[in-house]
């Protein structure tokens, strides 16, 4: 007779042919490609992880915030002398801020993750093309937000 108390359950109800991405990795893509391509890479690894619907929504909402930060901290910051380092410092800062609340919230299905034994994704060619795309979107609706106001 089998016993259901010896059947390991931790990898119940997860698609394990997508391997997700290190946690620590998306901070990589938040810095040098800011909020919006952060918060891709963090709805799609939270998609591999099997993080319920809720807490996807949340990543959308965290992302969708951060991008209104970068904006009112663009606001705050922008000057024509074209001395740009404080701006470019706070937005960055902004960005790994997100991620780290995206992170926290893929966390726990992380560690039931490791605890499966298998081993992570590259995040090499989903990272560069969200840093690139990410980059250039949030630059074009910073542009957007300068000729509008």
């Amino acid at each position: 007779m089998p016993d259901d108390l010896l059947r390991p359950t931790v990898g119940a109800g997860v698609n394990m042919s997508a391997r997700p991405w290190r946690l620590m990795s998306q901070t990589y893509v938040a810095f040098f490609g800011g909020v919006l391509a952060s918060t891709v890479v963090a709805y799609l690894n939270a998609g591999r992880l099997g993080v319920d619907a809720a807490k996807r929504r949340l990543i959308l909402l965290s992302g969708a915030v951060g991008l209104v930060v970068v904006v009112a901290v663009y606001l705050l910051l922008y000057a024509d002398s074209g001395i740009t380092s404080g701006l470019r410092v706070g937005i960055r800062v902004v960005a790994v801020l997100c991620c780290m609340a995206q992170i926290r919230l893929q966390r726990p299905m992380d560690r039931a993750f490791q605890l499966r034994g298998a081993d992570y994704g590259s995040l090499w060619s989903v990272g560069i093309a969200a840093t690139i795309g990410g980059a250039v979107t949030e630059a074009l609706i910073l542009v957007l937000v300068t000729v509008v106001l």
